[in-house]
């Protein structure tokens, strides 16, 4: 009996102990102690790590997740922020492809460079040379000796992607097709594209004529600089020769995707379905680039993927816009005592939503300038700051020309502040 009854106590004493301990912890993302640190692999909802008798349980973060499930069917393909040209995602960026006619962003690029530059006008009458009539494929049907003003020719190739077009606009501009290709593979050497060559400005197939997803990114960036180029290649209708011949954009993400406005499509049987294309919602602009999709419409399709995983991952932190006043300085010597402060460039860059309270901006300008000043000279600097680390510097310009004031009206501002 004695036995019985300890043997009963010490029972009830063991259920006691249990109860009082309470259920078994439940997993957690982070290893149990002692366990070998764990690294993420591929994508899945779960990974298990065992080191002896422990067990780590590891969860990838959505970021991991989201970053890994963003596939495309494009051979090679590239998310860019606009305002710095930071690549945000990639798929094989630096592989050399045919492109097709997103050839033609570098030859409106030129094209709009020159117009800045005063070199050519909107109103220029291109005529029509034999060669740029022989070039099949898409086109405006232009004939020998035919004339046609610049404006009409450069809409041509930015919304009917024309190769007659783009073979007459390049003669005009560089003399020869051949002298324009020159000026494209240097231009694009000055970009720092070391994965692109032009045979070409119209894409049609040729020997040793590629880019890189990457390299087109770039080059799109730049055309957006110039305020022509975003103008002509947002058009998505327009009439020519009085109405008589009606081009429509091939770019359809114009009327498919919210904030798209600018962009150049591309096919051909060796460079399959191509599109670089930007688009802006609020201050966040991206850029897209695809080369290489298998089927019709595929490159907007994989577009349109790839615009959405940025906008939902990515916000813009925004000070400015190109030209924008930043603030006024002071000026000494001048015909004025101060001068307007403007951005050289959109002061804005793509940060991770949720991030944009760790940046902040600051204008680095002298209290005074000396006159004379020139309009766009540079005067300061504004930085962006992520804590105290710099992470994209930006020239401020003057936004008027200040002559230097005449020694009379120096002594006369002298005498004020005395008197």
């Amino acid at each position: 009996m004695k036995s019985k009854k300890v043997y009963s106590m010490i029972l009830a004493l063991v259920l006691v102990t249990i109860a009082a301990a309470g259920p078994a912890p439940a997993a957690t993302g982070a290893p149990v102690s002692g366990a070998a640190p764990v690294t993420a692999g591929p994508v899945s909802d779960l990974k298990e790590a065992a080191t002896g008798e422990d067990l780590a349980v590891v969860r990838q973060s959505p970021a991991q997740v989201s970053a890994a499930a963003l596939e495309t069917t494009a051979e090679a393909a590239v998310l860019m922020d606009a305002a710095t040209g930071k690549v945000l995602w990639s798929k094989e960026k630096d592989k050399e492809l045919p492109m097709a006619s997103v050839t033609k962003i570098m030859t409106l690029l030129l094209a709009c460079e020159a117009l800045e530059q005063g070199k050519i006008s909107l109103d220029d009458r291109v005529t029509v040379s034999e060669n740029a009539w022989g070039m099949g494929g898409s086109q405006i049907y232009l004939e020998p000796g035919e004339e046609m003003n610049m404006r009409d020719m450069l809409i041509s190739v930015a919304v009917g992607s024309a190769n007659d077009a783009s073979v007459a606009v390049a003669e005009h501009i560089a003399g020869s097709e051949e002298a324009f290709v020159e000026i494209m593979n240097s231009r694009a050497g000055e970009l720092g594209c070391r994965h692109t060559r032009f045979a070409n400005p119209t894409g049609l197939p040729a020997e040793n004529h590629y880019t890189s997803a990457q390299d087109m990114a770039v080059i799109l960036r730049q055309a957006l600089a110039c305020p022509h180029f975003t103008k002509i290649s947002s058009i998505y209708r327009y009439d020519i020769r009085g109405g008589d011949f009606v081009l429509w954009n091939t770019n359809k993400l114009l009327k498919w995707y919210q904030g798209a406005d600018a962009g150049k499509t591309g096919w051909t049987n060796e460079a399959k379905y191509c599109l670089a294309a930007t688009a802006k919602r609020e201050d966040l602009r991206l850029i897209s680039v695809v080369l290489g999709t298998p089927e019709p419409r595929s490159h907007f399709r994989e577009t349109m993927k790839i615009f959405n995983y940025g906008f939902a991952r990515y916000e813009a932190v925004h000070f400015a816009q190109s030209g924008e006043r930043i603030k006024t300085v002071k000026v000494g010597k001048g015909t004025i005592d101060q001068v307007g402060v403007i951005a050289g460039a959109d002061i804005a860059m793509a940060v991770p939503k949720g991030q944009k309270q760790n940046y902040r901006g600051q204008a680095l300008l002298p209290e005074e300038i000396t006159a004379p000043l020139n309009k766009g000279q540079k005067v300061g600097d504004f930085v962006l700051l992520e804590g105290d680390k710099e992470v994209q510097r930006v020239p401020l310009l003057a936004q008027n020309q200040v002559g230097r004031a005449s020694v009379f009206r120096q002594m006369h501002k002298a005498l004020e502040q005395i008197f």
